[in-house]
């Protein structure tokens, strides 16, 4: 364990303004331009996906552009929604419960992944009852292009100095405003690395060199497997939330490792399901 003294200044925070710019009274934060920019850049992938039917089963794909453009606005209400109430219940719900007005103020606490994946799913699932599309395609493509917004997220994150990681002496650790004054694991870009480039080069890989689309449910069930995986791997590096601190009297367990775990049973049962379903067709 590092002592205090090498845990002083290694690396300063850069200084970055969270407001990336202003209209008169109105300020743009740069965590509201990542998940504009997130959302967007998803819809451009998510739409290249679905004008290709090579990708698809039976090379045909099971939506139009149309669609995706209407889903748009059910998945942005579905990350937003789900993610504020996600944080509220997982984290922070006896401060709301002291303080109600709380609950919309984004900047004390912000918003849960788990939360945002559980307002999506149903979005999801609503949605393509309503436009009769195949549920296992449409949770596909979104899976394929969530890695966009993780990894614009957690960049902002580390722009808001906020969600920072434990103390430590490496090299590359990063002193925050917030973070008192020692050296912590910049865990913020951990998870944008691994949630987001990392997952979304493994998912392109199987999509287009394994034609992984043809199974329905199986890029979901890579996508959910590997978001948990590498949520728990960083939770090891990352500073739990204050209000909840480590679980069960232990010093390295933390919400975000219990809720990520049953995640990886279910990315396990989707894969298998896919695989299950596609040898059956055959």
């Amino acid at each position: 364990m590092p002592i205090a003294a090498d845990l002083l200044a290694i690396m300063p925070f850069p200084d970055i303004d969270p407001i990336a710019f202003s209209i008169g009274p109105l300020a743009i934060h740069w965590y509201g331009l990542a998940y504009v920019a997130g959302i967007l850049l998803g819809w451009a992938y998510a739409r290249r996906l679905a004008a290709d039917d090579s990708l698809w089963p039976g090379n045909t794909s099971p939506m139009t552009k149309t669609q995706l453009d209407d889903f748009i606005v059910w998945a942005a209400l579905g990350v937003v929604l789900g993610g504020r109430l996600g944080y509220i219940f997982f984290y922070d719900l006896s401060a709301v419960l002291r303080d109600p007005i709380r609950a919309v103020q984004i900047w004390n606490g912000g918003m849960s992944f788990h939360g945002g994946l559980t307002g999506t799913t149903i979005a999801m699932i609503v949605f393509a009852r309503r436009n009769a599309i195949p549920i296992w395609s449409l949770f596909d493509i979104v899976a394929t292009v969530v890695p966009f917004g993780l990894f614009f997220g957690r960049i902002a994150n580390f722009i808001n100095g906020e969600l920072w990681g434990r103390l430590t002496d490496v090299s590359w650790a990063v002193v925050f405003p917030t973070g008192g004054p020692f050296a912590r694991h910049p865990s913020q870009l951990y998870e944008a690395g691994l949630e987001g480039i990392v997952l979304l080069l493994v998912l392109a890989a199987l999509v287009y060199g394994m034609r992984a689309l043809k199974s329905p449910g199986f890029i979901t069930g890579v996508f959910v497997c590997g978001y948990a995986l590498s949520r728990i791997f960083v939770e090891f590096f990352r500073e739990p939330d204050a209000q909840l601190g480590y679980l069960l009297g232990t010093n390295w367990l933390t919400m975000g490792m219990v809720l990520s775990s049953p995640m990886i049973l279910l990315g396990l049962w989707a894969m298998l399901r896919a695989r299950r379903q596609a040898a059956l067709q055959l």
